[in-house]
């Protein structure tokens, strides 16, 4: 199915199909308020107000009206962490998923498109990647490479990519197999023309609805990896605030204000991802 047969889906068109889907308006909105929090949290939070030498509130104070989500073993306010760890979240998994759905769309589409020896050895690599488990493979990365956010991305994008190239392969295989595509080489079009003016504009649709679904899993991805200690230790994110939760005994001082609102915002995140990825595919692939 072409892009524009996706975009004529519905009685008002894509954003009339969208906006059927309740579940995927809800979690527009909820990504909405997460992406306006990681935008506005470095305006609106003092320079001191996170720095653990400055701060003067006292240690694992529950919720109150001074600070509404209770303070950490620092005394630091946790809403205003949870505010700041936002951003980092939302920008290790929307990166990562960059990178992972740009090289699972490269592979797909040169091993579906040429063929021969080159296909096959990027099918190759592509069962290589699926065979060893993601995550093992990112803790490994991670563990080599320096401690950075640039390392969790990298570590992320280059074990998540498989699934996207089997995908978009199979549907270039698809759109190749077309009477079109057959008449446009007849006239004369090359490689860049064909998979520009044919194969692209069929595979993008598919490929955004499966870049939500990844922001999700590099989600899941980074927290795991902040939980574990792998982590940027410079940066707050919603994995390294479990990590430290973990790591100074919240559970032992019963300070459930520093354990729930990270996990329950992960949570609630990657859900929002994975219904806007539901409704998205629902919009642009209507007869699966």
């Amino acid at each position: 199915m072409s892009f524009a047969d996706g975009v004529r889906t519905g009685r008002g068109g894509a954003a009339g199909a969208f906006l059927a889907h309740r579940t995927g308006v809800a979690g527009a909105v909820a990504l909405a308020v997460a992406a306006l929090v990681a935008v506005l949290a470095p305006l609106f939070i003092p320079a001191d107000a996170l720095d653990v030498t400055r701060v003067t509130a006292q240690a694992w104070q529950p919720p109150g009206a001074g600070h509404w989500l209770g303070t950490d073993h620092t005394g630091r306010s946790v809403a205003l962490l949870m505010a700041q760890g936002t951003g980092t979240s939302l920008f290790v998994g929307l990166t990562a998923a960059v990178l992972s759905v740009g090289i699972g769309t490269f592979a797909g589409v040169v091993s579906g498109h040429f063929g021969g020896l080159l296909a096959g050895a990027l099918l190759r690599v592509t069962d290589f990647f699926l065979v060893l488990p993601a995550l093992v493979l990112a803790i490994a990365l991670s563990t080599v490479l320096p401690r950075g956010l640039g390392t969790i991305i990298l570590a992320i994008g280059l074990t998540s990519w498989p699934s996207t190239a089997r995908m978009v392969r199979a549907q270039t295989l698809t759109i190749e197999a077309r009477p079109f595509v057959e008449r446009a080489r007849a006239l004369g079009g090359g490689h860049a023309h064909v998979i520009g003016r044919h194969v692209l504009p069929s595979v993008v649709p598919l490929v955004l609805v499966n870049a939500t679904l990844s922001v999700a899993s590099a989600i899941v991805a980074e927290s795991t990896l902040a939980f574990l200690g792998l982590g940027d230790p410079t940066r707050i994110s919603w994995g390294a605030m479990l990590h430290q939760a973990q790591l100074h005994g919240a559970v032992p001082q019963r300070a459930w204000w520093f354990l729930l609102p990270p996990g329950l915002a992960i949570v609630v995140v990657v859900l929002a991802f994975t219904l806007v990825g539901r409704a998205l595919e629902a919009v642009v692939t209507p007869k699966r």
